[in-house]
C-alpha cells in the first residue's frame, strides 16, 4: 500500500524536519521516517473498520426497530444494509480482525461520529436506491460502499478533524489513503470470504528499502548535491533560494543519483509536484528548471548513466566537482536558505503549514 508516491511525501517532510531540529542523528531520523509510513498504513485499516463501524451501527437499529415493529404490529425494517454483503465480507475479514485485535482499535470511543455518519447515509439519494433496488448482488452491495466512500467518507471535514485528533501523521495521508481504500472495495471477491487479502504495509522489500536508500543519500550527500545547485543556479542567488526548494532538489538529486531503474523523467515530474504543493508559487517552473539542468549535466559529466529527451537549448558543459574545503559553507546557504521575497515567504509558509 505504501508507495513510492507516498514515500517521497514523507521524506520531504523529514528531511525538512531533520535540517530544522538541532538533533542531527540520522539513524533516529530513519527511524521516524519508517514509522511515520507504518502510521499511513494504520490509516488504511482505520478507514477499513471505519466501514465495519457503520456497519453493525445499522445493524443494531435494525434490531432496536425491528423489536419496536413486532410489539407495536408494524412492518419490521429491512435488513439489507445492515447485512450488506460486501460490508459482512470486510467485517470477517481475517486480516482486518487481527488488526483490530493487535492495535486494540476500532471506533467505539467515537460512536457519535458513527451514528452521525450513518444518519448521513441513509438520507442519500445512493442509499434510497440501494434499499428499493431488487437487485441485492454482490457487485451491487459493494458497489454502494464504494460511492458511500466516496461520498461520505472520503470527503468529510469532521472526519478529518477526528483524524487529526488521533494522528498528527495522518495530515498528509489521507488523500493518498483514500485512494487504496477504494482501490480495497473495488476488488473483493466473494469467493475469498474471509481471507480475501488486504493491501499489504509494503508491496515488496525493495519499496521500504527505497524509502531508507533515498533519505540516507540525501543526508549524506547533502555537500555534493547542493554544490550541484549552486553551481547551475547561475542567475539566481542560491542563499535566497526558498529553503523548501533547496530540501526538494536535494532529495530529487539523491533519487536520480541512487536509483538507476527510475527514468530522469519520473523524478523531475514527481518532485516538481512536491514543490508546487509544499513551497511558492514560483517552485515548481524553477525546481522543474533546475533539476532539469542539473541532470544534463550530470550525464555529460558522466556522473549518471541515464537518457534524457533533447533539450530545447544544449547547454550543457562540464560540471565543477564540490571543493571539499568550500563544500560546508554552501550547505550553510542552503540550510538557511531564505525565500525569494516576503510574498514568496509568506506562501511558503501558508503552504508548509
Amino acid at each position: 500500500m505504501i508507495n513510492r508516491e507516498l514515500i517521497r511525501i514523507k521524506v520531504v517532510q523529514l528531511t525538512y524536519a531533520y535540517y530544522q531540529n538541532g538533533n542531527r542523528d540520522i539513524d533516529k531520523a530513519e527511524k521516524e521516517l519508517l514509522f511515520s509510513l507504518s502510521k499511513a498504513y494504520d490509516l488504511y485499516n482505520q478507514l477499513l473498520l471505519l466501514i465495519v463501524a457503520v456497519t453493525q451501527e445499522e445493524r443494531h437499529r435494525v434490531e432496536v426497530n425491528t423489536a419496536r415493529a413486532q410489539r407495536e404490529g408494524t412492518e419490521v425494517p429491512s435488513q439489507k444494509f445492515a447485512y450488506n454483503k460486501f460490508a459482512v465480507q470486510l467485517e470477517e475479514n481475517k486480516q482486518l480482525l487481527d488488526y483490530a485485535e493487535t492495535q486494540k482499535t476500532g471506533w467505539k470511543e467515537d460512536i457519535e461520529f458513527v451514528r452521525k455518519l450513518s444518519d448521513q447515509i441513509e438520507q442519500s439519494d445512493a442509499y434510497q436506491e440501494y434499499m428499493n433496488s431488487e437487485d441485492d448482488s454482490y457487485e451491487a452491495n459493494r458497489e454502494l460502499w464504494r460511492k458511500l466512500y466516496k461520498q461520505f467518507i472520503q470527503n468529510n471535514d469532521d472526519l478529518d478533524l477526528l483524524l487529526e485528533d488521533k494522528s498528527l501523521y495522518w495530515n498528509d495521508d489521507r488523500e493518498i489513503v483514500d485512494t487504496f481504500v477504494v482501490k480495497t472495495i473495488k476488488r473483493f471477491d466473494p469467493k475469498l470470504k474471509s481471507k480475501q487479502p488486504l493491501l499489504p504495509e509494503y508491496k515488496d522489500e525493495e519499496d521500504k528499502d527505497f524509502a531508507r536508500k533515498l533519505f540516507r543519500a540525501t543526508i549524506l550527500n547533502a555537500d555534493t548535491y547542493q554544490h550541484y545547485m549552486s553551481t547551475m543556479s547561475r542567475n539566481w542567488d542560491f542563499s535566497r533560494l526558498a529553503y523548501m526548494d533547496v530540501v526538494i532538489m536535494q532529495i530529487a538529486i539523491a533519487e536520480m543519483l541512487t536509483f538507476p531503474n527510475v527514468p530522469v523523467s519520473v523524478t523531475i515530474n514527481e518532485y516538481v509536484e512536491l514543490a508546487k504543493l509544499y513551497s511558492t508559487a514560483k517552485s515548481g517552473s524553477y525546481v522543474n528548471g533546475m533539476l532539469d539542468s542539473i541532470a544534463r549535466n550530470l550525464i555529460y559529466n558522466k556522473l549518471m548513466v541515464k537518457s534524457m529527451s533533447e533539450p530545447r537549448s544544449k547547454k550543457t558543459g562540464p560540471l565543477p566537482q564540490p571543493d571539499r574545503k568550500d563544500a560546508p559553507a554552501e550547505s550553510g546557504k542552503a540550510e538557511n536558505a531564505e525565500p525569494e521575497s516576503q510574498a514568496d515567504e509568506k506562501e511558503n509558509n501558508k503552504k508548509t503549514e
